[in-house]
């Protein structure tokens, strides 16, 4: 790492846990390093082929976003010096806790697992769906997007003589969640919300082009 003192400062991606109720803070996964590339999709979200021609131009909503990427994590560095608090950890546990973390994303909460299975030993007919906490991904300020997570996938490159983990590649699939997935009063509808009308003020401070770029004089 750099000494420097004029070298810019590296912001990370990650990803936010907060309850979607109160939306208090739960956990925040900083990504070890940053991915080399994210790959986005956008479903667009027309009417349909089968509708009346009026209904050509028409847009349902906005279109579903899909996200993925594969994030690298090492504790090798950290073995190096066993001795340092900070790396008792990975010298005792190496990846599984940071890998936990992840993982725990997709799993609902053991006591949520334990609640349900009560209900259905004492009776109850219609038990709810379990609440996952909200997650949001931040990929520096312009996008803070609330996502389900759709996809997950470990690859556990390395090992100690433990055979704990000790280097690791996770990919991701995140479906980014939207005000008609929400609504418009939940915490995350409204990060969507600022997230959409953002990308619009982006978009505004591009010029438009020219017909001549394109060869033509004009609309025919």
């Amino acid at each position: 790492m750099t000494t420097f003192p004029r070298s810019p400062r590296i912001l990370k991606g990650g990803l936010v846990l907060i309850d979607p109720v109160s939306a208090a803070v739960q956990r925040i996964i900083v990504l070890q390093y940053n991915p080399d590339s994210l790959s986005r999709t956008l479903q667009v979200q027309a009417v349909g082929e089968g509708a009346d021609r009026s209904q050509a131009l028409r847009l349902k909503g906005p279109p579903v976003e899909t996200l993925k990427l594969d994030a690298e994590i090492d504790v090798t560095d950290q073995l190096e010096l066993p001795d340092e608090r900070q790396n008792r950890v990975a010298v005792e546990l190496g990846l599984h806790p940071q890998l936990a973390a992840l993982e725990t994303i997709v799993y609902p909460s053991s006591a949520q697992v334990l609640a349900n299975n009560q209900l259905a030993q004492s009776g109850t007919l219609e038990i709810a769906p379990m609440e996952a906490p909200l997650t949001i991904f931040v990929w520096s300020k312009t996008r803070i997007l609330p996502v389900r997570v759709t996809e997950f996938s470990v690859t556990e490159e390395a090992f100690d003589p433990n055979l704990n983990p000790i280097r690791a590649k996770v990919s991701l699939g995140m479906r980014v969640l939207n005000v008609n997935d929400l609504g418009f009063a939940h915490k995350g509808g409204n990060l969507f919300m600022a997230y959409f009308q953002q990308k619009e003020q982006l978009a505004a401070k591009i010029a438009s082009g020219g017909f001549g770029a394109l060869g033509i004089g004009g609309i025919p």
